[in-house]
Order: structure tokens, then sequence, then C-alpha cells
């Protein structure tokens, strides 16, 4: 990485990534908070619609999948333990209801956990979004130092 792209924001503060992860979430850019982020379910769209802020190279990859994954299984296998103590249920009860459940709370789940990821991204310059940070700290009339 060269010295250009080493700019990290100046003062990234716990506040600004909470907003940046908080629109990204309920999928708006983590910018401006207008524009859509995403163009199909889970596609990221280029740009944003309003502000125009460049989104082509994000790299949320499999991240979302595996936090999704995580939140799913700490809430389902909780539940599951507590229907079976409770209640005992037969076999067939719990088939018909927990894979549908884990289903439904994976899909609901994996389009807003992505977009928080890239508002993380985009808040802390990470994976070509250095430009924006630079950008961030150049209208606050500071760099922060290079990061090695």
């Amino acid at each position: 990485m060269t010295a250009d792209h080493d700019t990290r924001p100046a003062e990234t503060t716990t506040a600004m990534v909470r907003q940046a992860m908080t629109r990204g979430f309920f999928g708006r850019c983590p910018k401006c908070g207008e524009g859509k982020l995403f163009r199909a379910f889970l596609k990221v769209t280029d740009n944003c619609p309003a502000c125009g802020e460049p989104f082509h190279h994000q790299r949320a990859d499999d991240f979302p999948a595996y936090i999704v994954i995580v939140l799913v299984g700490h809430i389902i296998v909780p539940l599951v333990l507590m229907v079976e103590t409770a209640w005992a249920p037969p076999t067939w009860v719990h088939m018909l209801i927990w894979p549908a459940l884990v289903a439904v709370m994976t899909l609901g789940l994996l389009q807003p956990v992505k977009g928080a990821i890239v508002g993380l991204q985009w808040a802390m310059g990470m994976h070509g979004f250095e430009d924006a940070a630079r950008e961030r700290n150049e209208a606050r009339g500071r760099l922060a130092p290079a990061v090695k």
C-alpha cells in the first residue's frame, strides 16, 4: 500500500461509526443517509443516488454471513433448549419450527448486517473507502497520520 492510501480518518469517533453502521443497517448511504445502499437484495449500488458516494469497491465478502450465523445461532439454540426443557414437544414439531425460523431470521438479517458492515468500512476508511476518509479529513482541515 502506498502512503497515498494509508490515510485513516483523523477523528473516527464511536458516534461516527455508529451513525454509519446504523444508516447501512437500514439500507441507506453511510455518508448522507438519504440514498439507497442496495440495488438488489445483496447487491450494493455502485454509487449513492443522492450524494454520489462510490460503493463499487466495498469488500464485505462473507463477513456479513458469518455475523448472521453467529447471531441466529445465539438466538435459536437457547430457544430450542428452552422449548425442549419446558414442553418436550415431539421431534416433528422441532423439525417444523426451527428450520423455518432459522431461514426467516437469516434472510431477514443478511441485508441489514451487510449494510452495517459496508457502513463500518466506509467510516473506518477500509477497502477502497480511503478516498472518502481523506475527503472527510480535508473537510476538517487535518490529516491523520499514515498507518504502517
